[in-house]
């Protein structure tokens, strides 16, 4: 299933980051997608202008910043998501699972009453459309291993390490020009 409507964007910009190109895509209600170059189900090119100071677009960027400097964990950009019910929800839970922390998908299973469905949570999270935002790099395997982000595990490690789940500490990353 596709967690994007495409016809209801209206604006798209792209973002440099510490672990490489971003690309985001709003509504006029708020942020549709964000997702890394070469991300498992990036969309491709959007038909939709680029325009990096349409609002959401713009305070996102600002919050990414300020994200990658270790300045703050907090998003409050608006977000707009497109999907199953089921998959709403499961993002849902994300939004509340706090930096530093690494709930298993079994446990956020079982946080949404959904102990049996373990896998279809964990499809869920992997199709997660909008990256960091909705932390769907902080949940884990059952022994506790980086499994299934799909921005890559180089990635998922150091947005975790950025956040102090790992190591104890929060190290803000360097940012790109």
């Amino acid at each position: 299933m596709n967690t994007i409507d495409h016809r209801a964007l209206v604006a798209q910009g792209r973002f440099e980051t510490p672990l490489g190109g971003m690309l985001a895509a709003a509504t006029a209600r708020g942020i549709a997608g964000l997702w890394f170059d070469g991300q498992r189900h990036h969309p491709g090119a959007l038909d939709v202008p680029s325009d990096s100071t349409q609002r959401w677009i713009a305070q996102l960027r600002e919050e990414l910043w300020a994200y990658f400097r270790g300045a703050s964990m907090r998003f409050a950009t608006p977000l707009d998501l497109a999907g199953s019910d089921f998959q709403r929800s499961v993002w849902q839970a994300l939004l509340s699972v706090p930096a530093g922390e690494t709930p298993t998908y079994g446990a956020l299973a079982r946080s949404l009453g959904r102990a049996d469905a373990v896998r279809a949570v964990a499809a869920a999270v992997g199709r997660n459309p909008v990256s960091i935002v909705v932390p769907c790099h902080r949940i884990v395997g059952q022994n506790g291993s980086l499994t299934g982000y799909a921005g890559g595990l180089d990635r998922k490690a150091a947005l975790l390490r950025l956040e102090g789940a790992r190591a104890g500490l929060q190290r803000p990353l360097e940012l790109a020009a």
